[in-house]
């Protein structure tokens, strides 16, 4: 449990700062169904890959993503913020939240960046950053989705591109509960376009 702790510890002083400075809003949950937010249909798609602010930042800038937000799902806290989900035991992942037009991007395409932007064999963790909320996943919000992602897992498995064994999971989509608004675009507020490692 303390390792983990540890882990986060220099992102909750950097958080803290950023409370300063940016106020944060309560946690509202959403769920991953398919939503309209524009005259054009949208879809969802959840994905964790390690720290939430670079892969925030790899997805906003896909032409066709219209929207993306960070937060927590996969756990069975209610209402989690970013201290307790660093303590490991909530069971929940940094994750996005990303919407997107179909017309304009594919979710097969989504797929293929989620793969290309994260190491998927390494288990509750990515890079300096290691605990279960670090861990690879893809959730799900409907049937298409989960055999699209099964189906591109098992394609890159077979590609050899990894010595080691594919760990993410791919999981039916729960509550989403967005984070602490000083995570949100948190790149993008800083002039970054990626995580320092």
């Amino acid at each position: 449990m303390l390792k983990p702790v540890l882990a986060c510890a220099a992102l909750l002083f950097t958080a803290f700062i950023a409370m300063s400075l940016f106020s944060p809003e309560p946690l509202k949950p959403t769920t991953g169904a398919t939503v309209a937010e524009s005259p054009e249909k949208t879809e969802k798609a959840v994905f964790a890959a390690g720290c939430f602010w670079g892969v925030e930042s790899t997805f906003r800038a896909l032409k066709g993503v219209t929207f993306t937000q960070v937060g927590y799902t996969g756990g069975k806290m209610k209402n989690p913020d970013y201290r307790s989900v660093c303590t490991d035991e909530t069971g929940h992942a940094e994750a996005v939240e990303v919407t997107y037009d179909p017309s304009k991007i594919s979710y097969s395409k989504l797929l293929e960046v989620f793969w290309e932007n994260h190491n998927p064999t390494t288990l509750n963790r990515q890079g300096p950053d290691f605990g279960s909320q670090y861990r690879s996943a893809i959730y799900y919000t409907g049937e298409a989705q989960h055999t699209e992602a099964i189906a591109s897992r098992d394609a890159l498995a077979k590609s050899g591109k990894w010595r080691n064994p594919i760990v993410t999971q791919i999981l039916p989509a729960e509550t989403f509960y967005r984070a602490e608004e000083y995570h949100q675009q948190y790149n993008e507020k800083r002039g970054k376009t990626h995580c320092g490692m």
